[in-house]
């Protein structure tokens, strides 16, 4: 425990030195941090964290130049919804400074309440903090992934009975984001992103790609796809909307039905362990003491 606060406390100091006595370059290098902040984070961890990650963390996260390791984290980022709270320095930022005050938390927790854990276990925790913002992102993206999978559907019906009423595409989108302004639908900020892309200049059939890429999921590739494929071809809209609507429910039926199955297969479990060994002894517990005092 000791060897591994010393170390600790020696990464701590060469962290707090190094950003005391940062080089004018250095300096130049981060000067976005200071000018365009990113958007105050939904999870107060992130934001506790920000300040010391541009304090001590960030001049030593954008000296990691693997082009491998940064586009899995741009990519991670876009997917899990953080681009708008999180940019890529900041993530590796915040993995260093998880990788140090992680462990060192554990240490301090272990020295008071005298948990016993071995250096071998508290050395462990510098990947274990490192990794933590990695599960933060992960746990981000299958929350946003529950959620677009839930609303998609009556999202794309209100499509085809906007278009069918008359609206173009984008204004039908404009009129439901609206509708569901303030109801943290994800899928509805999304529409709202493709939106602000096509009137700052983008294509509609970029802003469909960029959709797509953002949130990962085949049902949205799939249907971006279709789009920029009746948009190409000239195929009503409408018929392409109600064809996606009734292929999505179609879906959503059999996962339900695929977790329906998993969820008694699981069930299997706790039924031998528990409640088959209560049954017998309470079928087969009586005759079996009236048997013993029977015999005597």
């Amino acid at each position: 425990m000791l060897i591994g606060g010393l170390l600790l406390a020696g990464l701590a100091v060469f962290l707090f030195m190094s950003a005391m006595f940062a080089s004018n370059a250095d300096k130049a290098q981060l000067s976005w941090a200071n000018n365009s902040e990113p958007a105050k984070s939904k999870n107060g961890i992130i934001n506790f964290s920000r300040p010391l990650v541009h304090q001590f963390t960030l001049q030593h996260a954008v000296r990691i130049r693997s082009e491998n390791y940064r586009k899995r984290i741009r990519r991670l980022i876009l997917t899990s919804g953080l681009s708008r709270e999180l940019n890529e320095d900041e993530f590796i930022g915040l993995q260093i400074l998880w990788g140090v005050m992680f462990p060192a938390f554990v240490i301090i927790m272990n020295f008071s309440l005298e948990m016993g854990f071995n250096n071998l276990f508290l050395l462990a925790m510098v990947p274990a903090g490192y990794y933590l913002p990695v599960l933060h992102a992960n746990a981000n993206k299958k929350k946003r992934e529950l959620s677009v999978r839930q609303d998609l559907p009556f999202f794309v019906d209100l499509l085809a009975l906007s278009v069918e009423a008359g609206l173009d595409f984008f204004s039908a989108i404009q009129k439901i984001v609206d509708k569901a302004e303030g109801r943290g639908s994800v899928l509805a900020e999304e529409f709202e992103i493709v939106l602000k892309d096509i009137k700052i200049g983008s294509s509609k059939a970029q802003a469909l790609k960029d959709l797509a890429s953002r949130l990962d999921m085949n049902e949205i590739t799939s249907f971006a796809a279709v789009l920029i494929d009746a948009e190409h071809t000239g195929a009503p809209i409408s018929q392409v909307l109600k064809d996606q609507s009734t292929q999505m429910r179609l879906e959503r039926f059999v996962r339900a039905e695929k977790a329906g199955a998993r969820a008694s297969q699981a069930m299997l479990i706790p039924l031998m362990l528990f409640i088959v060994p209560a049954v017998f002894i309470m079928v087969f517990g009586p005759v079996a003491i009236s048997f013993m005092y029977g015999s005597n």
